[in-house]
């Protein structure tokens, strides 16, 4: 037989409140990053759509506004939701570092293996 202990902790409305708070920042910061790469990405992929269906025949015969527009906002979504993603994992990691405990916090390799010269000992 197996038991299962579940220790429950004691949950206060300060703490949900600064978790709410790191949340409502956390998204903020990801917004604000996603949008940088839309922008970014939005220039940088109009540029060269726009450019090319002036100068190049195929394009110009091939490529309507409405297709611009779609490569132009697809590249800029992919890039919104990239950056976001990347700046939210980010963030969980950092704020899950900072919070385990000590003894997990050192990751560097104590191996068994050959000891590292003298100029790379920390």
């Amino acid at each position: 037989m197996v038991l299962l202990v579940v220790m429950m902790a004691t949950v206060t409305r300060a703490s949900l409140d600064q978790r709410l708070a790191l949340a409502k920042r956390c998204s903020r910061e990801a917004n604000l990053a996603g949008v940088k790469a839309a922008a970014v990405a939005t220039i940088t992929s109009a540029v060269p759509t726009l450019a090319s269906v002036r100068m190049l025949p195929w394009a110009k015969a091939n490529i309507n506004p409405t297709g611009q527009a779609l490569i132009i906002c697809t590249a800029a979504g992919m890039a919104y939701f990239v950056a976001a993603d990347k700046k939210i994992l980010s963030l969980a990691r950092k704020h899950s570092f900072e919070g385990a405990p000590e003894h997990l916090k050192n990751t560097s390799f104590q191996g068994a293996g050959r000891p590292h010269p003298a100029f790379f000992r920390p």
